[in-house]
């Protein structure tokens, strides 16, 4: 049911419906017309707001992304093992499978990025960087306390973080003899032979 056009929406209503049709109907069915259906706005309003859908794009990766990085918050805060934290971050980085929406998103900015402003591209540095803030933190701690061999954290984090990408972007697109379980025992035996092998060092 859509909305009155009396009142446009709340923004944060508009990136959420945005989301849900990327994940219920795909990417190339989210055109400012049919959004603009689902929310009770014209696509001349959202345009007004967005200026662009390149920029609808990004701002609603920027608000899933919050959502993510909330999550991720809590997950590396909870007083566990850093190896537990280290799994459940490559858990919630790698996608949930074939067409996962968030992913669909990030590839789709991405190949738009080639012509993307200074603005944009910082902006998209932005949800990197917290990625690999936390990432950074995590091994330091980790290594801090002698659960995992020491590493230089920033360089280990970059690394990692493009092998989750490689790795992601195959689950994400669908490609044969890749699915999110292959590649989550691919990371796993990766960080226990790079960090050490929680199961050896505790037995």
């Amino acid at each position: 049911m859509t909305r009155s056009r009396q009142a446009a929406p709340p923004r944060e209503d508009v990136l959420a419906a945005a989301m849900e049709m990327i994940a219920e109907r795909g990417l190339e069915k989210l055109t400012m017309a049919a959004l603009g259906r689902e929310v009770g706005m014209s696509s001349g309003h959202l345009l007004y707001y967005f200026r662009s859908k390149d920029e609808l794009l990004l701002r609603t990766l920027e608000w899933s992304e919050g959502r993510l990085g909330a999550e991720r918050g809590r997950l590396l805060s909870r007083d566990a093992p850093a190896r537990d934290r280290l799994d459940a971050y490559v858990d919630l980085y790698v996608p949930g499978g074939h067409r996962d929406p968030h992913w669909t998103l990030w590839l789709e900015v991405w190949n738009r990025s080639q012509n993307a402003d200074d603005d944009a591209r910082d902006r998209q540095a932005a949800i990197e960087g917290a990625w690999h803030r936390d990432l950074v933190a995590l091994l330091a701690e980790g290594a801090s306390r002698g659960e995992f061999r020491p590493v230089d954290a920033d360089r280990f984090a970059a690394r990692l973080r493009a092998l989750l990408d490689g790795f992601s972007i195959h689950v994400a697109i669908g490609l044969r003899g890749t699915d999110r379980e292959q590649v989550l025992r691919h990371v796993r035996e990766f960080l226990d032979d790079a960090l050490g092998d929680p199961a050896r060092a505790n037995g």
